[in-house]
């Protein structure tokens, strides 16, 4: 609970904010749940229109992608400033793949040589980059950071905090409710399916789709079918048909203790969920888009699948959850990202093609996400836990062919660096979140029951988008 919170008054604000699921302790507070679900369930079917699909595809890099060495400055000068700084980090300047905003800063920018799809989409114009973003709880400079003159994100170069933080957007406390999650409190009554969640992970529970009322549902990307009890239903297997009846007994049974009740009635739940997620998965044709074989490819094909099943399972609204980790390369950062980044670029490449194939590339927004970038200076062979970095998103709807925010001056002790390459974040993750929430479709004034600090960084009743990358 926050320290301000109002024990007498229970408002949609705070519930939202702030309530657990244990706060739901008496008569009147369930009323007030009932109440909020009824208000916006009529909220959003005055806005949406028919036939009305989004889907929000969230792709973490744990461990804190160097992500300075995935969009680099090419021009001399400039390259000349992170050759010097990176030292035996710096890429090759003829290595680097060129892109060419629509919108130029002066200077010359390329990704790394082993992203050719990402190059290909930035120049197609269905990606696009966020440079320098990072938790922020207010807006921060050198001064105020060296002088102890600001309020600072908890735990700003832990990797359990801010992997946390990226997720909840609450990076003056540790949250146990990820906006994603928030966003579902608010917009699940959009489907017309109330059984299979909204949020969806293929990289099991996670804070960022955990809402004060809504959880992940959690699907094998591997098995290619929704999660369910190890062995149920499968009549080939002797033991497993003991253990079905052993369990369709169990499920039948009506018990006196509340919480045997209770769980008997979470698993009953979570089955029947996985029957309709793997009938609606069974009714949709084989994609012919090709993916690698590989966690992450894998991953997103699985994500594209249940896309595809999305009318089977009543949904106008998804979020999919994806992690690929390995990233905190304090050693052999060279030789490590040159395979991992690789693996993103073409990964998030067959996705898109998949959006297209399946004509829905403009309701699918996928964006990159990871703990923080990483020291420009070198440890010797790797890199260290840093902050502001330079994140990508992707889908029909993106304004793409631009770096948004401002990519930062890489030269030793710049305005921005705090120490070894430190960098300042000059976007707050809030405002990166914000515009992402908007377009699935939160309304503005609903921010801050999602963002708390959002009010710091971006005017809620401007008008335009907190940053502008999404149409």
């Amino acid at each position: 609970m926050g320290k301000n919170h109002n024990h007498k008054k229970l408002s949609r604000r705070k519930f939202l904010g702030q309530a657990s699921c244990a706060a739901l302790g008496s008569t009147a507070m369930l009323s007030s749940l009932l109440d909020m679900k009824l208000l916006n369930a009529m909220a959003v079917s005055n806005i949406r229109p028919l036939n009305d699909y989004k889907a929000l595809v969230c792709i973490l890099l744990a461990g804190g992608n160097d992500s300075y060495n995935m969009l680099v400055p090419r021009g001399n000068n400039e390259y000349l400033d992170y050759q010097t700084i990176r030292s035996t980090l710096a890429l090759p300047q003829g290595s680097l793949l060129p892109i060419t905003p629509n919108t130029s800063d002066g200077k010359e920018y390329g990704v790394h040589p082993s992203m050719p799809e990402v190059q290909g989409m930035f120049e197609d114009g269905n990606l696009a980059f966020i440079s320098n973003v990072g938790t922020l709880v207010e807006p921060t400079n050198k001064n105020q950071y060296e002088n102890g003159l600001v309020n600072l994100p908890l735990g700003l170069y832990s990797h359990a905090d801010q992997i946390q933080q990226w997720q909840t957007s609450v990076p003056h406390d540790r949250s146990p409710y990820g906006w994603g999650g928030k966003v579902a409190d608010i917009l699940q009554s959009m489907n017309t399916n109330q059984q299979v969640s909204m949020s969806i992970s293929m990289s099991g529970n996670n804070v960022f789709q955990s809402g004060n009322t809504t959880t992940a549902y959690s699907v094998d990307p591997f098995a290619g079918e929704g999660k369910t009890i190890r062995g149920y239903g499968d009549n080939d297997d002797y033991w497993n048909m003991l253990r079905t009846t052993a369990i369709d007994n169990m499920m039948a049974e009506v018990y006196q203790n509340i919480l045997e009740e209770t769980y008997k009635g979470t698993i009953v739940s979570s089955q029947a969920a996985a029957d309709m997620f793997n009938d609606a998965l069974g009714q949709v044709a084989p994609l012919t888009t090709t993916f690698s074989e590989n966690q992450l490819s894998t991953s997103l094909q699985m994500v594209a699948n249940t896309i595809a099943a999305r009318t089977a399972l009543g949904a106008c609204r998804q979020t999919f959850y994806v992690v690929i980790g390995g990233w905190d390369h304090h050693d052999e950062v060279i030789e490590t990202q040159e395979v991992m980044l690789g693996v993103v670029s073409a990964a998030m490449k067959q996705f898109y093609d998949a959006t297209v194939e399946l004509g829905i590339e403009n309701d699918v927004t996928t964006f990159t996400i990871s703990d923080f970038s990483r020291t420009l200076t070198s440890n010797g062979n790797g890199s260290d836990h840093a902050w502001g970095g330079n994140t990508m998103v992707m889908g029909g709807a993106v304004n793409g062919k631009e770096i948004y925010g401002t990519y930062p001056d890489l030269y030793s002790d710049n305005n921005l660096d705090v120490g070894r390459g430190v960098l300042i974040p000059t976007t707050s993750a809030d405002e990166y979140f914000a515009e992402l929430a908007l377009w699935f479709g939160v309304s503005p004034s609903d921010l801050p029951l999602i963002f708390p600090n959002i009010g710091n960084f971006y005017s809620i009743g401007s008008g335009v988008n907190p940053i502008g990358f999404l149409s």
